[in-house]
């Protein structure tokens, strides 16, 4: 009974913390109120990027698949085609595989470019209030792609290779070879196999495709929230907060111009992971065949696949991932604010 009531007492009292917090009140000695904003703003982040990435997880295993398999050997001709083909062969379970990795590495991933993304903002707009010498001055459009740049960079390079072995066993089918039984087995084995350092192939092009992709993401999102704001266009807005409806579409906005600019990064990415696989060219064709894809770089791997493949080819699966991006950032945009609205951290990401 005892611990009961000291259950219930500790709900009210973050309840009435957070209603404090809300109200602009602080409660705690500064540092621990600090502490405890940042892991609420780690706890949103992380949830936001958890609830997107499920939400479209079976859009994103076709689109990869799409960008890896061998133009010799199709077996996915597009989206509703190639969704079709997974749930006939393997099952309402094959929608969803390897989204569990994908969630290993996404929820930490989304807290910490969420939190990176606020502080790298905070201090741009400080050093661009030093430079101006205006105390009112707001970040530009710009400003907020460097601070997404930022952001982006830091929270892919500290979970890539949980997306490097994701993007391996995202591709595994029924009738492949299974080298890999989950992430750890799969992390294991490429450092036993292929050596630390492949843990992090494809790493360039996604630190160049970052610098668009996340950047665009929160600059468009970010500036297109003021610009309706301020100018109240066709009367969508009758206030200073925007309805969940419209920060959707705000985010369905940013997603498609940020991900449409870096997708072809996305797709070099992906087919650096998979050298040095020794089961890659089974994996990806299907047809027993052990001719594994080679590169020696980046550069290389953009030449040969347009010389072999055609420059359409760095644009493979953008249908799938245009439907599943859209909603995904859209739905991470607004999750992560709301979810930081209930924890009662005042403090927003367009602050």
């Amino acid at each position: 009974m005892a611990s009961e009531e000291k259950a219930v007492s500790s709900i009210v009292n973050l309840a009435e913390e957070a209603k404090l917090a809300r109200e602009g009140v602080s409660v705690k000695a500064p540092t621990t109120y600090a502490l405890l904003s940042i892991c609420k703003s780690l706890v949103a982040g992380g949830v936001a990027g958890g609830v997107s990435r499920t939400a479209v997880a079976p859009l994103e295993r076709l689109k990869i698949l799409l960008q890896v398999q061998n133009p010799h050997s199709i077996k996915y001709n597009g989206t509703v085609q190639g969704l079709k083909y997974i749930w006939r062969t393997e099952g309402f379970r094959g929608l969803f595989k390897g989204n569990g990795t994908n969630c290993a590495r996404i929820v930490p991933n989304s807290a910490v470019k969420f939190f990176s993304y606020e502080q790298a903002s905070k201090g741009i707009l400080f050093l661009y209030r030093q430079q101006t010498d205006n105390e009112d001055a707001q970040l530009t459009p710009l400003l907020r792609l460097g601070a997404g740049a930022c952001a982006g960079i830091i929270a892919m390079s500290a979970t890539y290779p949980m997306d490097m072995v994701r993007g391996r066993l995202t591709v595994q089918t029924d009738k492949s070879p299974y080298q890999y039984r989950g992430m750890v087995h799969a992390l294991s084995t490429v450092l036993r196999e292929e050596g630390p350092r492949a843990l992090y192939k494809g790493w360039l092009p996604s630190v160049i495709g970052v610098v668009p992709y996340v950047g665009l993401n929160f600059a468009v999102y970010e500036s297109l929230k003021d610009w309706l704001i301020n100018s109240r266009p066709f009367g969508l807005v009758d206030s200073s907060e925007l309805s969940v409806t419209t920060r959707l579409a705000c985010g369905a906005v940013a997603g498609t111009i940020g991900q449409t600019v870096a997708y072809p990064l996305d797709v070099i990415r992906r087919r650096m992971q998979m050298v040095g696989w020794k089961d890659a060219a089974s994996v990806i064709t299907g047809d027993g065949r052990k001719v594994a894809p080679e590169y020696t770089g980046m550069v290389d791997a953009f030449r040969k696949t347009v010389q072999y493949e055609g420059f359409g080819a760095l644009y493979k699966g953008l249908v799938p991932n245009s439907v599943k991006v859209v909603p995904s950032i859209a739905i991470a945009f607004v999750t992560y604010e709301v979810v930081k609205d209930i924890l009662g951290v005042e403090i927003r990401i367009s602050d």
